[in-house]
């Protein structure tokens, strides 16, 4: 809907009129046709309809324009009156100017600031009204700290409310310790589970120690045995390397002798390898461990 043209001063052209309303243009728009509409009224012109509602010419939102500059710096020019001023604002402002002004109105009628109140009164009476209004908010004059409305006024009672704030405020530290305790136990649990599984894996890896321990003990007792078995098979080796050394002297010995004496030669000469013979056959002991 359009601006009431009973409001303005002096004459408005008809070309500045909505086709549809017939009153002045509110957030005017325009057809290819250049016939113009308030959007409010075209826009519900066309939830029915697919044509100009003067020449009937196809149409659809998507065709509209903004109003041509000059049409709109014309209705921008008007002269309007304040739509209060039937409650005594005699303020006449350009149409462009009109809303603010409408928002700051001292005439302008607004709702109660308080809480539950429902009456609308003017701006300019509204500190008055706050002040006696019976849904008016004001802390306790006895010093229980509560704000009270002034209808609660005579039941207000500064101990039977601060029990009650007692009571909401026990209730609620229950409430929280319940929470924390259950949290806490929550916790608890989940420590202790990690706990179990922790030594458990570390028993297993204790159980793997202990038998790569006895691999080792075995292992080791094994080359110890190797190792007494080998250093008994040198000496062994070095006693039968000094007697054949001794033999070797006497084989020596006996040779520079026989050059000397040529009858005991064949003699001396058996003596000596009937004793190497012997070191042949004598058998190496061997200790098993």
């Amino acid at each position: 809907m359009g601006y009431d043209i009973e409001r303005f001063i002096g004459y408005v052209n008809d070309g500045l009129l909505c086709c549809i309303c017939r009153d002045v243009l509110e957030n005017p728009v325009q057809a290819p046709c250049e016939h113009a509409f308030c959007t409010s009224c075209i826009h519900g012109w066309l939830i029915q309809n697919h044509n100009c509602p003067e020449d009937r010419q196809p149409l659809d939102i998507s065709m509209l324009r903004p109003l041509f500059r000059y049409m709109r710096n014309d209705l921008n020019r008007l002269q309007i009156w304040c739509r209060n001023r039937e409650h005594g604002c005699e303020t006449i402002c350009s149409l462009e100017a009109i809303d603010r002004h409408e928002r700051e109105c001292e005439y302008s009628r607004v709702p109660c600031s308080n809480a539950g109140c429902t009456a609308q009164v003017e701006r300019r009476n509204l500190e008055t009204h706050a002040a006696v209004c019976e849904y008016r908010s004001r802390e306790c004059s006895d010093g229980c700290g509560y704000t009270i409305l002034s209808v609660d006024d005579v039941q207000h009672n500064c101990i039977a409310e601060l029990r009650t704030e007692l009571e909401l405020l026990r209730s609620e530290m229950i409430c929280k310790v319940e929470e924390v305790r259950h949290e806490m136990e929550s916790r608890l649990d989940s420590q202790r589970r990690h706990m179990v599984q922790k030594e458990s894996l570390l028993q297993n890896e204790i159980e793997e120690l202990k038998s790569q321990m006895s691999r080792v003990k075995s292992d080791m007792r094994t080359l110890v045995a190797e190792e007494r078995q080998h250093r008994q098979e040198l000496e062994q080796a070095e006693l039968e390397k000094r007697e054949l050394m001794e033999l070797l002297k006497s084989l020596h010995k006996d040779t520079r002798a026989a050059a000397g004496e040529g009858n005991s030669k064949k003699h001396t000469n058996g003596r000596p390898l009937l004793r190497l013979e012997s070191i042949k056959r004598k058998p190496r002991e061997v200790t098993v461990i």
